[in-house]
């Protein structure tokens, strides 16, 4: 249903087919449809890209293929077109002909992206690896060929973006027109629905005509909810020196199973954080990959039953809106993932489990009464001056959430081999604007199904897993760099994926005569303690330092234990730590400890560090390849455990309506 009040809510592109009323009591066929492949031809103007003072034209002719299957999706109903949603053409050249360096360096990576309805041009060019754009697109003419099951672009205006004409060292030449992009696409549908007085009565789902591109999941056994896409991230509010950011999350079920989601006060749906990453440092601004801010959970309700991850909704065996079916997606805004009465505390939930104490209202897992707001307030709570563009001149940012439900854990104990519960959290880059308030900028695509330590540039990362099949998992990641001449930098970062039990301490072995300087610890911001928070004594959580002990062999950090402080600074989940030192020796392969918080024996994990010894296992460099390598994957096997007994689905409910923004 939201799918129909989407499509007749919104305002008709311009096209050559005549027009129709809008009115949600239609009836008819609706199809959702991508590209099947598709040519397009820019004539770019080489006097007026180089800055040229001729009058006279030096035109060039770019031509490229749309890669099979790009996700760049329509709606037409009963054979019209009613608009194009937000998605990509990636662009497979023809031809290069002599361009500026810049264009021409990225000349195989482009794409043409659909932007949001709410942005000033309706297409963008744009580098498709680092999100640069280089042309907006005003104008053309949209046209859909029912007959031939073609869209066609024509006439639309390239003109120079503000950000390619700051790389050419002529800002003022942004806006200028310097070319013309046209489009022939064939298109396939990948959704057929049959409405009637507004109401779909029966969706199909036609196999695409040729292989989903790479990357592309595919259905699994069981429940399976995962994050397809983070499409946009907004500043809500701030106060002080802290921002509260939210980002925008669609949730797909990759699952042949439905997903529950019924609303509070029932506790069978998924829950998820939200995370904020910067990379920074070094000579190549990959030194360190730290977390600088953190959410409360958001609690999920009522499900859209879209195909916005490309894999085909199946809404005939499951109760729509109260479960996401196979294959479907539900998308929430950015602004919607900072509500406070959708939000609750993490301290209520067990990451692993997915289980939270039910109640009435106000429920213990959402509880704001006792405590008043502000503008930081449980959202993605963020120190302005680690955004602050002047202060973090070449940092690279990303956004993470991972949904957790308590139907992947029950599955998995039901179904060892079919344990879907590692790869919930998918992460994606934007670009940050400003030095005290904040506008960001999506870049690339979303990377699905890993946690965003994934993206740190020319790390090793290394899972722990201390006890399968009744606790989560966390990964170590490293890096060594050489800043100087004998100065060996070591750089680590530990991240709790799920795991309940909490990490306590990390220890990494040093060689006989190994000297240390610069030695550090960082963590995210805490909430501040709040009423009903399910902290001890609504204390929250400490964010005291870790201390930090250097041995003659070893440097250890450790924050209380859970014997001292139950609210100790202990890494819980959907949180990353970091720790780090300059050493006058090389690396060595060896291990360090990772202790835990709240229950379990220590464990070893694969690092680098100045261990002493033999010839160094590798030679350290300032410039790292750009790739994270991650050791292991994230699937594990999970000793089955009895069933937990089902509860029953609640009658239906009316999704709330989220409360005005403070």
């Amino acid at each position: 249903m939201f799918l129909l009040v989407l499509l007749f809510g919104l305002s008709r592109v311009d096209s050559r087919n005549p027009d129709t009323k809008n009115n949600s009591k239609q009836s008819g066929t609706l199809q959702k449809m991508i590209v099947e492949n598709a040519s397009v031809t820019m004539q770019v103007d080489l006097n007026g890209l180089n800055g040229s003072n001729s009058l006279v034209a030096r035109p060039v002719t770019l031509q490229f293929s749309a890669a099979a299957n790009s996700f760049f999706p329509i709606l037409i109903f009963n054979d019209l077109l009613r608009t194009v949603q937000p998605g990509s053409m990636v662009l497979i050249p023809e031809n290069v002909p002599a361009l500026p360096v810049q264009l021409a360096a990225s000349a195989k990576q482009l794409v043409i992206q659909k932007l949001p309805s709410n942005q000033s041009f309706g297409l963008a060019v744009r580098d498709s690896k680092t999100g640069f754009t280089f042309f907006n697109v005003e104008g053309g003419d949209y046209d859909y060929n029912a007959n031939a099951r073609s869209l066609s672009i024509a006439g639309g205006r390239l003109l120079i973006s503000k950000q390619f004409a700051n790389a050419l060292g002529r800002s003022s030449d942004a806006g200028s027109i310097v070319g013309r992009i046209s489009v022939g696409a064939a298109m396939q549908p990948i959704q057929i629905t049959q409405v009637v007085n507004g109401q779909p009565k029966s969706v199909v789902v036609p196999p695409l005509s040729q292989r989903v591109g790479p990357g592309a999941p595919t259905l699994v056994p069981g429940p399976d909810i995962i994050v397809g896409d983070l499409p946009d991230m907004v500043e809500i509010d701030s106060t002080g020196s802290q921002v509260g950011l939210g980002v925008a999350t669609t949730s797909c079920n990759n699952g042949d199973q439905p997903v529950n989601f019924h609303a509070l006060p029932e506790t069978d749906h998924p829950f998820f954080p939200q995370n904020f990453y910067r990379m920074s440092g070094g000579a190549d601004n990959t030194e360190r990959f730290e977390q600088i801010g953190q959410a409360w959970i958001k609690h999920a309700f009522g499900a859209d039953e879209l195909d916005d991850c490309n894999l085909g909704c199946d809404t005939s065996n499951c109760v729509q809106f109260q479960q996401l079916c196979p294959g479907c997606a539900d998308p929430y805004l950015a602004d919607e993932n900072g509500w406070y009465d959708l939000l609750g505390s993490r301290a209520w939930v067990n990451p692993f489990t997915g289980f939270f104490p039910p109640g009435p209202s106000p429920y213990p897992s959402s509880n704001h009464t006792g405590h008043k707001h502000d503008g930081a307030s449980h959202r993605i709570r963020v120190n302005v001056d680690d955004l602050n563009t002047t202060l973090n001149q070449g940092a690279t940012y990303f956004a993470e959430a991972a949904y957790l439900t308590s139907q992947e854990y029950q599955w998995c104990q039901a179904h060892p081999g079919q344990c879907n519960m590692y790869n919930n959290a998918s992460y994606r880059k934007f670009l940050v604007s400003g030095t005290t308030n904040f506008t960001f900028s999506p870049v690339g695509v979303t990377g699905r199904m890993q946690p965003a330590i994934m993206a740190w540039a020319g790390a090793t990362i290394n899972q722990v897993q201390p006890d399968p099949g009744n606790d989560g998992i966390s990964f170590v990641g490293y890096k060594v760099t050489s800043p100087a001449p004998g100065v060996y930098h070591y750089e680590y970062a530990v991240y709790n994926y799920n795991l309940d039990r909490s990490i306590q301490s990390f220890s990494v072995p040093l060689g006989a005569g190994a000297n240390l300087s610069n030695i550090g610890f960082h963590a995210p911001p805490q909430e501040p303690g709040w009423a009903n928070d399910g902290t001890v004594n609504n204390q929250g959580y400490s964010s005291t330092p870790w201390a930090v002990t250097q041995a003659s062999d070893s440097i250890t950090w450790n924050s209380e234990t859970f014997v001292q402080n139950q609210n100790a600074n202990a890494i819980r989940f959907g949180t990353l730590y970091n720790f780090r030192f300059d050493a006058d020796q090389p690396p060595q392969t060896t291990n360090a400890t990772v202790g835990f918080f709240k229950t379990g024996s220590p464990m070893m994990v694969g690092i680098q560090a100045p261990a002493g010894g033999a010839t160094p296992t590798a030679t350290p460099t300032a410039t790292a390849t750009p790739t994270a390598t991650a050791t292991a994957t994230a699937t594990a096997t999970i000793t089955p455990r009895p069933t937990p007994s089902p509860r029953g689905s609640p009658p239906p409910r009316p999704r709330p309506t989220p409360p005005s923004r403070p």
